[in-house]
């Protein structure tokens, strides 16, 4: 076996007897000392149970010494960096610097401050503003406390990319026995024993999250992340190089095992592409004549493609585009789409509001791309970069979403932030049909076989399609036969965790984003702070009668616990300022809680214009808190919510969690959410699971058990 093999074996050892630890590795103080007396599985692990069990048969088995193997980590290895330029200047600066008296605020900073600000955020770097509202400090004066520390050499100061700046101590031991990372190259699985929320954020950028499993009592809590080929082709770099760079920052070290296989599912992305040919048809190109007759023209016939024009090239039969990508996306090459598309009949379009720079960045990109799927949080202001990307194009418009409440937002939103005119927008869906240069329909009606013309009766340039999520498979079908038009999808969840992720992809187009936590740290988007309760029951009654149900009744009783409303009405006494929603999932629920609360109860049985008057009042601030169904689960704009409380609902999807999350994350005011969960039942597994999306991107998810 060669050293490399070696490095890329699949049984973990201990990274503390390592030669080839990191250099900044803290003594690990007994921290994975840990033995198990499960039996040994021959197959490969399937969850964080079964990996944990192989990692501690290996530690309890014995080993030769050799630990050459171990991919093993600690949160202090994240930073093991040579020090930026900065830095550098800062300490030899630190003669002069230090004779610049200190404001009181910045001399009151000790390292226990940084250590408590660090416990705060539960990450383990910090920029200053993140540092400064722990310490209650401005930015500016966290910044200098921090730089005054860093002199001192009890802080790093290191640069993340060219913004922001983040701090962390010099000395890890007090973090350093909180992380343990266990890579498994050959299988591409990474296990994270109690990472930070700034490790699982990175992670996410390249991993995908499919299991957890631990006691919340102990906060020993496993993560299972696999790296899969999808993973790897929408990671958000421009450069295979800025991808490999994060990944080792992240692993415990280098595998070139598992680095040889991204590269090459990275070029794979680049493999194939569409053009238009100079003669106005459109053209399939392979990079390599082997390529294409081993790959290209096995997989795809006459129905597909006419006829090769090149050893390297065939001519793509019309209407066949989407058909191909699929086709050639399922054999493992994502085909890039270089296609003249038509921007239909022009229009006009001036934009009357400043995109910010995260915004410009996605209608750039969507412009060189000519089609995708705009990715990030609630709050972001994806409809407005939206409405820029119709600017940019400057043709005529379809916008399609789920629901009537969106489609009246998209036309006030449109009025608001462009030059266009109201006869110039119509909505489409069963209170009118008003077809116009920017068309405005539900996917309902828009789907209807009586309504097929919508499509065909203008020459659309742009079709956007909201809430992309939501878009049913008529639609999707339909979509196959728009794939000259620019395609623009929104969604809050990303494309890899949704169910529809080929035909997303395909059909309208790869992911456009930015990291969530730029979006936190800079402001734009309020970061949310989400507790995960676990409520008992009320009383035994109730509790005997849920232990001698099942199935969906069993559902129903944990998710109505009576004693939900309660802790609901305690919440809403601790945060009377804020503006609340309170979900849930069940008619008889929701009722029982507005009549406890005393406040209205929004869902889909109301009358459409009854729900919009109650929305109008809450956005005004007459109504302070909202009991509401899934009818506010998506693109509902109530952008002054502060205060989101999840009653039930646990059943439904990851996605359901982060949008209800995502009714508090705005730029301004106070961003809280809390989860109720009834102790002992699924509520519990499905509230984490819920939960995970927003983990995933580095949003703190704590846990607490109520008294009963």
């Amino acid at each position: 076996m060669t050293e490399d093999d070696a490095a890329d074996a699949d049984t973990p050892t201990d990274a503390h007897s390592s030669d080839e630890s990191h250099p900044n590795e803290a003594p690990e103080d007994g921290a994975a000392d840990e033995t198990s007396s499960r039996r040994p599985r021959e197959n490969h692990p399937s969850t964080v149970a079964d990996v944990r069990a192989d990692d501690e048969r290996t530690h309890s088995d014995g080993d030769d010494g050799d630990d050459d193997d171990e991919s093993v980590r600690r949160a202090d290895d994240d930073l093991a960096t040579e020090p930026t330029d900065a830095a550098a200047d800062l300490a030899t600066d630190r003669d002069a610097d230090t004779d610049t008296p200190a404001t009181p605020s910045v001399l009151d900073v000790s390292l226990d401050g940084f250590y408590d600000a660090l416990e705060a955020e539960g990450r383990p770097v910090v920029t200053a503003q993140q540092a400064g509202r722990n310490l209650g400090l401005s930015q500016s004066a966290a910044a200098d406390a921090l730089d005054q520390l860093a002199r001192d050499g009890v802080v790093q100061r290191v640069n993340v990319e060219t913004d922001p700046v983040v701090y962390y101590p010099t000395e890890w031991g007090r973090l350093a026995e909180r992380e343990r990372i266990v890579l498994f190259p050959e299988r591409r699985e990474v296990v994270v024993d109690r990472p930070t929320q700034y490790t699982r954020a990175r992670l996410a950028q390249f991993a995908h999250l499919v299991d957890s499993t631990g006691d919340r009592n102990t906060g020993t809590r496993g993560y299972l992340y696999k790296i899969r080929q999808e993973d790897v082709w929408q990671a958000p770099f421009d450069e295979l190089d800025s991808l490999l760079s994060l990944m080792r920052s992240v692993l415990p070290r280098r595998s070139p095992h598992l680095e040889t296989w991204v590269e090459n599912q990275w070029k794979r992305a680049n493999q194939f592409r569409l053009y238009t040919h100079e003669d106005d048809y459109v053209v399939l190109e392979a990079a390599s004549e082997s390529l294409m007759g081993n790959v290209g023209r096995q997989k795809l016939d006459e129905e597909h493609l006419v006829a090769p024009i090149s050893d390297t090239e065939s001519w793509v039969r019309d209407g066949k585009e989407a058909h191909i990508k699929r086709i050639l996306y399922e054999a493992g090459y994502p085909v890039k789409d270089d296609r003249d598309l038509e921007t239909g009949d022009p229009l006009n379009v001036e934009l009357r509001v400043e995109l910010r720079d995260y915004q410009r960045d996605w209608v750039d990109r969507f412009t060189d791309q000519k089609a995708g799927v705009l990715v990030g949080p609630p709050g972001a202001g994806k409809t407005v970069t939206g409405i820029g990307v119709l600017a940019a194009v400057g043709g005529e418009t379809l916008v399609l979403v789920p629901s009537r409440e969106l489609a009246a937002q998209w036309r006030t939103e449109i009025l608001k932030h462009t030059s266009l005119s109201e006869d110039q927008i119509g909505e489409y869906h069963g209170g009118q049909k008003q077809v116009r240069p920017v068309t405005i329909a539900t996917y309902q009606t828009a789907g209807m076989d009586r309504h097929r013309s919508l499509f065909d009766d203008r020459e659309w340039g742009l079709i956007v399609y909201d809430e992309v999520h939501h878009v049913p498979s008529r639609i999707y079908r339909r979509s196959a036969d728009l794939q000259a038009k620019h395609r623009l999808g929104l969604s809050a969840t990303p494309i890899r965790e949704d169910d529809k992720e080929k035909e997303i992809f395909t059909l309208i187009g790869p992911p456009i984003g930015t990291d969530w936590s730029k979006l936190f740290e800079a402001g734009y988007v309020q970061e949310p702070e989400v507790e995960i309760r676990y409520v008992p029951w009320a009383d035994d009654t109730v509790r005997n009668e849920w232990s001698s149900a099942d199935g969906r009744e069993r559902h129903q009783l944990a998710a109505m616990n009576p004693q939900k409303v309660a802790e609901t009405r305690r919440l809403l006494r601790q945060h009377p300022e804020s503006k609340a929603l309170v979900f849930v999932d069940y008619l008889d629920q929701g009722e029982e809680m507005a009549e406890a609360l005393d406040v209205p109860f929004v869902n889909g049985e109301m009358r459409h214009h009854h729900r919009e008057r109650l929305f109008e009042r809450f956005r005004e601030g007459q109504l302070r808190t909202l009991v509401i169904s899934r009818v506010g689960d998506e693109g509902i704009d109530l952008p002054n919510a502060e205060l989101a409380v999840v009653a039930s609902g646990l059943g439904g999807s990851r996605r359901q969690g982060a949008q209800r999350a995502g009714r508090t994350m705005r730029p301004a005011g106070n961003a809280l959410v809390y989860v109720l969960a009834t102790r002992g039942t699924t509520e519990e597994d499905f509230a984490q699971r819920q939960m995970r999306h927003l983990a995933e991107k580095g949003v703190r998810v704590t846990e607490s058990d109520l008294t009963d």
